[in-house]
């Protein structure tokens, strides 16, 4: 028990029920030992079902805990994670890092300065599926384009449709960063957007260039009344034609993948990881230059 990270959880909305907490709970390398929220009722009862303290305050949960995760909109995301990082607290950071490139450039220089270590819940990333899939297009050379196809009515239901934040940013913001970050690691840098266009039906389509002469594309949407919801991931060139496919409901367990990777760095004293914070900044600045070419603010 002496070796187990208490990490303290903020935020208490749909996302942070059904994976930080549950997964939390049950690594046996963590413990959900504190929970804050804006409202303390919600993080009353939340904090009491998974047998964890309810913090009046940001503050008191920094000095109850050794690491933290965030389940919060970007923009407070920006806010906390910074003074979290000054703390010296390990952080686990959703995805977009921050509601700007600014914000995001700010919670990497405290990361930096603290020498804590912080991965982004880039959930697709730490699926088996994914990394077999990805060590496999690894192994050959010649690929010449790629594609993402992410159409989902999530924003139209129930579970993320109350979000406001997800409600005002859309699907760039918030799957963005899972398609270009798969994109990019499976094809190389990407080093430009070539172009960007969304609808008034916020359906977007994105073309990137890529480090070593690869282009790829991505369509993305939360508001189309698809269902099943459509993740598929494509690579193409010399070698052939390799797709990838989301597991469906597999954020558990790939949460539980991050976890063994964020508590393997924080014993071993390594910071560096594919997931890193810098790799949110990385990020953080293609969704910008999207919104600049589709000509919405950045």
């Amino acid at each position: 028990m002496d070796d187990t990270l208490r990490v303290g959880l903020v935020g208490a909305g749909p996302w942070a029920r059904t994976v930080h907490a549950p997964g939390l709970t049950e690594h046996p390398g963590t413990a959900l030992s504190a929970v804050w929220a804006r409202r303390p009722d919600v993080a009353g009862t939340f904090a009491d079902e998974h047998g964890a303290r309810a913090c009046a305050t940001f503050d008191e949960l920094l000095g109850e805990v050794d690491a933290v995760a965030f389940a919060v909109p970007p923009a407070a995301q920006a806010e906390f994670a910074v003074a979290a990082a000054r703390a010296g607290k390990h952080l686990i950071l959703e995805k977009p890092l921050a509601a700007d490139v600014a914000g995001a450039e700010r919670i990497a220089d405290a990361v930096a300065d603290a020498g804590v270590a912080a991965l982004m819940v880039l959930t697709l990333r730490y699926a088996l599926r994914t990394r077999e899939w990805l060590a496999g297009v690894g192994e050959v050379g010649g690929w010449l384009g790629g594609s993402a196809r992410w159409l989902s009515g999530a924003l139209l239901g129930d579970r993320y449709g109350g979000s406001p934040w997800r409600q005002a940013e859309g699907a760039l913001a918030d799957i963005g960063p899972h398609a270009f970050d798969l994109l990019d690691a499976a094809l190389g840098e990407i080093t430009g957007v070539l172009a960007a266009h969304r609808t008034g039906e916020d359906l977007w389509h994105v073309l990137f260039e890529h480090a070593g002469g690869a282009t790829s594309t991505a369509s993305l949407s939360l508001r189309l009344p698809v269902r099943p919801t459509v993740v598929e991931f494509a690579v193409y060139g010399e070698p052939g034609y390799r797709t990838l496919g989301r597991e469906p409901d597999s954020a558990g367990d790939s949460y539980t993948a991050l976890l063994d990777d964020f508590a393997a760095m924080i014993a071993s004293g390594t910071r560096a990881h594919p997931c890193d914070v810098h790799r949110g900044v990385h990020l953080q600045r293609l969704l910008a230059e999207c919104l600049r070419l589709a000509g919405h603010r950045s």
